[in-house]
């Protein structure tokens, strides 16, 4: 049988998965790797561990693969290789040598909030929204790119000398993994940069100057579905074609097989994202929820479709779990937490605002701090958990009304993914917060199963959307438990608890 391989680079970790044409999981290795906090609301990667992470990995799942076969190592027939990743993530590096000129700036770091203020003030929120579908704010890649350009010392000069390549993480694999032979994003991703005109898919001057970025450092935009390249022999023992890119939760919507408009899905990850597909148009939001690239499919009858998503992100979803673990130390590992959380009927009125680096959507306060309230003498650590796990929900539950505010269609069910998603309590949580029930797949490892499928599609391993629908099934549907006038006292109390948690910062990070 063959496969195809998914790279699929995260913020806490990079994997690599096998699946077969049916879509199931062959073989899987994953190896976490520092994050660094050089100040307060600064989060930084090493890239070159992201690259040698996601290689020994990909190459640890092939060994597996060929193990659970008894064949040698890279006797298995890997057709085509998928890559998904971390978004907004930025790297800059040299183009002569593939070394990064400092660490990358990452999608949760808050440094250029100053920066997206002053712009705001300027009046230049409208124009980027218009074009861009997206808000003004530092968790987009424009702003990390150009504080770089800024604070290396050298850097804007030899950038605008065409010396240096600035990519998000699927550009930085690709320029490895073919050996610098291609420098290339897919739309998917280039949607997330501030720096793409999302109708025409392609780099805005005006943008560009707007952010004083090079045209020079700039990678090719491809699409979703295609072969960009070939990864060199030496790396993974053939000349596999990378045929399928996409940003993490694109890749988890292509893979939850949300290809009607109207479908949505919810990806339970380090942060919590949700995205509804609008069709062949960008939808404008009206409630700080951003238009975004979905995908642009393999080309058919001479055309290539793009399908449009509304999304809202929520920075800290299983980030929050990991802060029980490693900051209060409540939970020895992640898995205690829905345990710890059913070990109590409630949180006894208390609320954790997890706004560590900030609020996501639909309030986009980058100045915003985490806050824990309603605490009494009675509140313990079980509680704290349980506050936890409704802080993700009650988040996603903002998500999902802004969204069908925008959209005029009342979402009659939401698809979920991601590690957290295998947390029955919470996806029961989820459920009662939302009013309507929540799906989960009988495979949660959709975002690189997304990858697989864009780069299977474009080598003719699977003929279109309709193959792949038919090998989506269900696990488990939870029901909502609440009664209305319930679930809208907890979000309205939810957001007395939000409100307390704005502006926190007040000085610059």
């Amino acid at each position: 049988m063959d496969y195809l391989l998914a790279l699929d680079q995260g913020t806490t970790s990079s994997r690599a998965i096998a699946f077969d044409s049916h879509g199931r999981v062959a073989a899987l290795a994953q190896r976490e790797f520092a994050q660094h906090f050089p100040k307060p609301g600064w989060v930084e990667h090493d890239a070159a561990e992201i690259w040698s992470t996601q290689l020994e990995v990909a190459r640890e799942c092939l060994q597996k693969l060929s193990a659970e076969h008894g064949a040698a190592y890279g006797s298995v027939k890997v057709r085509a290789i998928g890559i998904t990743n971390q978004r907004e993530t930025t790297v800059l590096w040299e183009r002569a040598t593939g070394r990064p000129v400092a660490r990358a700036i990452v999608w949760q770091d808050r440094r250029t909030t100053p920066r997206c203020e002053a712009l705001r003030a300027a009046g230049k929120a409208g124009l980027i929204q218009r074009k861009t579908g997206l808000v003004l704010d530092s968790y987009f890649s424009a702003t990390k790119l150009e504080w770089l350009l800024e604070h290396v010392p050298g850097v804007r000069a030899r950038a605008e000398a065409g010396e240096l390549a600035f990519g998000t993480v699927d550009s930085w694999l690709i320029w490895n993994l073919t050996g610098g032979q291609v420098h290339a994003t897919d739309a998917s991703n280039a949607s997330r940069t501030l720096l793409m005109d999302i109708r025409t898919l392609q780099w805005d001057d005006e943008l560009l100057h707007l952010f004083n970025i090079p045209r020079a450092v700039l990678p090719r935009i491809v699409p979703s579905s295609g072969i960009v390249g070939e990864v060199l022999p030496k790396w993974l023992g053939e000349p596999i074609p990378i045929a399928g890119v996409a940003g993490d939760q694109q890749a988890a919507t292509f893979g939850q097989a949300c290809f009607g408009v109207g479908m949505a899905k919810n990806t339970y990850g380090t942060g919590c994202f949700m995205l509804m597909n609008t069709g062949t148009a960008a939808v404008t939001s009206r409630n700080r929820l951003l238009s975004t690239v979905g995908w642009q499919g393999p080309e058919e009858g001479g055309e290539r479709r793009t399908a449009y998503c509304l999304e809202g992100s929520v920075f800290m979803a299983g980030a929050t779990i990991q802060w029980l673990r490693d900051g209060l130390g409540i939970i020895d590992s992640a898995a205690e937490v829905e345990a710890l959380a059913a070990s109590v009927p409630d949180t006894g009125d208390a609320f954790l605002v997890p706004a560590f680096t900030g609020l996501g959507a639909p309030d986009w306060d980058g100045r915003a701090r985490g806050t824990l309230v309603g605490l009494t003498r009675g509140t313990t650590r079980a509680h704290i958990a349980r506050a936890a796990l409704e802080a993700i929900a009650l988040q996603s539950a903002d998500l999902f009304g802004a969204m069908t505010r925008d959209a005029g269609i009342a979402l009659t069910e939401l698809r979920v993914d991601g590690g957290a998603s295998r947390n029955d309590l919470l996806m029961q949580m989820q459920a009662d917060f939302l009013g309507v029930p929540v799906v989960r797949p009988k495979i949660t490892e959709t975002t690189a199963l997304g990858a697989a499928y864009l780069a299977g599609l474009a080598i003719g391993v699977w003929s279109g959307g309709a193959a792949i629908t038919q090998q989506w099934s269900v696990d488990r549907r939870f029901e909502p438990g609440l009664t209305e006038p319930a679930r809208r006292a907890c979000l309205d109390r939810w957001r007395e608890a939000v409100a307390r948690s704005r502006g926190w910062a007040e000085e610059s990070p």
